[in-house]
């Protein structure tokens, strides 16, 4: 079995893009009052990229 460091694990994922959804309900008395879907991508920026001067 191969052994993966923690800052390898980390790097992969980032390449690829991570997606982390949740979701956050207040409610009163067993009532919704508030109900919040998050998404959130997380991801590497490349520095192969052109920056706008360069284009």
């Amino acid at each position: 079995m191969e052994r993966v460091a923690l800052v390898d694990l980390l790097d992969r994922l980032l390449a690829g893009g991570v997606v982390i959804t949740g979701d956050l309900v207040i409610s009163i008395a067993e009532i919704d009052l508030v109900h919040v879907s998050l998404r959130a991508l997380v991801t590497a920026v490349r520095d192969e990229m052109p920056y706008l001067e360069d284009v």
